[in-house]
């Protein structure tokens, strides 16, 4: 297990010596104040992202090696200086009418004004993420060709709704449209515009994923091999990655408001999610067990609602995770039982075979 989480400890090491600096040179005497944040966002983010990975591990196993190593190294590098340090200074600069280089400026020497104009576009960042997990949620639960259930009694009637054209698009805009009667006035325009957007580019990027899937899958037919997704597959995964940092970016700042504190913290906390995905696909941990993949996409439809829900009420970090551990930790324990069971079955039907 330990090559899968080399680069995560050697991250950790990293990050941990220029928090500890970074901090003694911002304010002498809080290094280790420093070190004890970083290691609470880290497992915080871990916490939060766990079902992250899981969704994550079932893209990743139609990828090539080629692509899976560039998920551990592009992709942490977009993950931690994209996402979680510059694309919320790009919002804030959209939204504020500063420079790019201003609020950059602001994060790293006038943090409180910085958290206060990041504040102001909470609702439409949130808005976005959570509409786009929203689509991934309603996207497997209406799919008509998926196979078995976890909660029976309610996945199966969900199954059945996919004869109603478009069904997913359509819940996910009567969601936002009720998001939009709790909104302030002069945030509604915003947040609309930031739901549709996450929408709309949730539907492009799965349809040209799913267009691009099946002429792999047609090459892979025709040469014998299996089919695999390269650079679609990447950003798909990018994409999901993102919407789950929003929501840990925004309540970081309610631990600490030095972004660069916080930028470590949570990449510490990414670079062991993507180490436990690549540890996923390489040991088939979702054919293992069957309820994971429910688990974690029941867990992403609850944080899209709390992340709705959080543009009006502030909800703590520990609750977001909180849920979504419990939910793939019950899913993982329903597999076990499953499989437990179905050995049971086996060796029955083995014995009955031998007395007959």
């Amino acid at each position: 297990m330990l090559k899968y989480f080399r680069g995560s400890f050697l991250v950790t090491i990293i990050g941990v010596i220029l928090a500890y600096f970074w901090a003694e040179h911002s304010h002498p005497g809080s290094g280790f104040l420093a070190l004890f944040i970083v290691a609470f966002l880290s497992i915080l983010e871990v916490t939060l992202s766990f079902d992250n990975a899981v969704i994550n591990a079932m893209k990743l196993e139609k990828m090539d090696d080629k692509w899976r190593h560039r998920f551990l190294t592009w992709g942490i590098a977009i993950a931690v200086f994209g996402m979680r340090f510059l694309f919320p200074i790009i919002v804030v600069a959209a939204f504020s009418g500063l420079t790019v280089m201003g609020v950059a400026k602001l994060a790293l020497y006038d943090v409180d004004k910085y958290a206060h104009y990041l504040h102001l576009v909470h609702a439409p960042l949130v808005t976005f993420g959570g509409a786009f997990l929203l689509m991934i949620f309603l996207t497997y639960f209406f799919n008509d060709k998926k196979e078995c259930h976890w909660v029976c009694c309610i996945e199966e009637p969900l199954q059945k709704m996919n004869c109603v054209k478009y069904i997913d698009v359509v819940v996910a805009l009567v969601a936002l449209m009720v998001l939009q009667t709790f909104i302030p006035e002069e945030q509604k325009v915003a947040v609309l515009m930031a739901g549709f957007t996450g929408i709309v580019l949730y539907l492009v990027i799965d349809s040209i994923s799913n267009l691009l899937e099946c002429i792999a899958e047609k090459k892979a037919a025709l040469m014998g091999g299996t089919a695999k997704l390269g650079f679609i597959g990447f950003l798909y995964l990018e994409l999901i990655d993102a919407s789950f940092s929003l929501d840990g970016v925004l309540g970081a700042f309610a631990i600490s408001k030095d972004i660069i504190i916080i930028s470590i913290g949570l990449a510490i906390g990414a670079m062991f999610v993507r180490s436990l995905t690549i540890f996923m696909v390489d040991m088939k941990t979702l054919k293992q067990y069957l309820f994971l993949e429910h688990g974690a996409h029941w867990a992403i439809g609850f944080l899209a609602i709390i992340m709705f829900i959080s543009t009006r009420v502030e909800i703590p970090e520990v609750i977001t995770g909180g849920i979504g551990l419990v939910i793939v930790s019950a899913a993982f324990i329903t597999s076990i039982m499953h499989n437990k069971k179905q050995l049971q079955n086996q060796v029955k039907e083995i014995v009955d075979n031998r007395q007959e």
